[in-house]
């Protein structure tokens, strides 16, 4: 009997279509269910670092983004207290290390309308929609999926299952790994203006405020076109409720108090987010994998999540191909999960915390510490690279591609 070389994908987020888009052009047969009735558009991530974009730019995607988003090669560190630049950094420095300088600002529903779109011309991959994963199974050969659909329970099945259904994952449940980390005690507040902070004010594409009492990230996304609109994001207090945190008067007198102005804000968008640092305790399961946020979540500090959920599609999805395709070795899931969680926890769990214990130091002397090297290290172009490569996580795929199959069998 020939063995079932289907792949089932549980979340349509771009993660999840990134892995079909990718194993269907490798003439996988694939299906992905999605729980939702459409796709959402509310703006989540957008930063598209460069490692990301050399992934994506293999797949073709970059030049349909770039029209679709913002391209950026600054960003800037402030120390809001007293208003000044700390220091401006520039992807040109990695100009000979990465076809890619600089990040694209484009949101995530973006991102996944472009891919959408590639698979609208591939017979082989089937979006289903209002289609809930509830339950799984799996044997030696095969993964039998449960999914609730507007028609009742129906029952799918594959060689392999890949869980991109999110920080809540039922896939990562139904396979009983373990999500180990912490949650933040704060939580996250955006607000969404089209205020021209660029203007007005001067801050680039994307801007860090370090401050004792009250951070901040300000970061512009093209939304509809010009002239875009500009995100904030703040510490909120966890014992506040949501209702009362998301009020006008509150909203609005949190935009005054961090950008003062004569004339009221116009806030097009506003949530809140309860903030995790996790990272599953494996990436495989037997023939259940997990990419994206079902593996790993962080703060937003920095633009890591995404970033890395879609090398994570990138990496499985090679892996799997090879595997189904190719008649390589099952091991190669193994290194994917090897490769992917070692970078998570050394570089996606480390910076991304480390990025935000910079901008809320509150003890003076580690303030001043922090803006000092801040200063010093965009002085200094060498340095300067170093942090550019680790914030723009090529140090983290160089590391995630010296790991071999020889480590995962030793």
């Amino acid at each position: 009997m020939q063995k079932d070389r289907s792949v089932l994908i549980s979340g349509g987020g771009p993660v999840g279509l990134f892995c079909a888009m990718l194993l269907g052009r490798a003439g996988v047969e694939v299906t992905l269910f999605e729980a939702g009735a459409q796709f959402t558009d509310d703006p989540r991530a957008a930063t598209t670092h460069p490692a990301t974009l050399e992934v994506l730019g293999k797949a073709g995607l970059v030049e349909d983004m770039m029209t679709a988003g913002l391209v950026a090669p600054i960003f800037q560190f402030w120390d809001r207290p007293t208003r000044q630049l700390v220091a401006q950094f520039d992807h040109a420095l990695l100009a000979d290390e990465t076809p890619y300088p600089f990040v694209i600002q484009c949101e995530q529903f973006k991102t996944s309308r472009i891919i959408l779109q590639r698979l609208d011309a591939m017979p082989n991959v089937r979006v289903m929609m209002s289609h809930a994963l509830q339950s799984l199974e799996q044997d030696v050969d095969s993964v039998t999926a449960h999914v609730m659909t507007l028609d009742g329970v129906k029952t799918f099945h594959g060689s392999y299952l890949i869980g991109a259904d999110g920080g809540r994952s039922t896939v990562r449940k139904q396979a009983g790994i373990p999500f180990e980390g912490f949650t933040w005690p704060e939580r996250f507040l955006v607000l969404t203006t089209p205020f021209d902070f660029e203007k007005e004010l001067g801050y680039c594409y994307r801007s860090y405020f370090a401050d004792p009492d009250e951070w901040c990230n300000c970061f512009k996304v093209a939304a509809d076109g010009p002239p875009g609109l500009w995100r904030t994001v703040f510490p909120a207090n966890a014992e506040v409720s949501e209702e009362s945190l998301l009020r006008d008067d509150v909203v609005h007198a949190q935009l005054q108090s961090f950008f003062p102005k004569a004339e009221p804000y116009d806030i097009v968008h506003r949530n809140l987010y309860t903030t995790h640092q996790r990272v599953a305790s494996t990436f495989r399961q037997g023939r259940v994998l997990l990419a994206g946020d079902s593996a790993h979540v962080n703060n937003s500090i920095g633009g890591m999540g995404l970033n890395g959920g879609l090398q994570d599609a990138a990496n499985v999805s090679e892996k799997l191909a090879m595997v189904l395709t190719d008649n390589a070795p099952d091991s190669m899931l193994d290194l994917y999960s090897m490769q992917r969680r070692t970078v998570c926890i050394e570089f996606v769990q480390e910076q991304s915390i480390a990025n935000k214990k910079r901008l809320e130091a509150k003890e003076p002397a580690e303030r001043a510490k922090n803006l000092d090297s801040l200063r010093k290290t965009a002085a200094d172009p060498e340095r300067a690279r170093d942090f550019l490569r680790r914030g723009a996580m090529i140090t983290m795929q160089r590391r995630a591609e010296s790991i071999t199959l020889d480590d995962v069998t030793a």
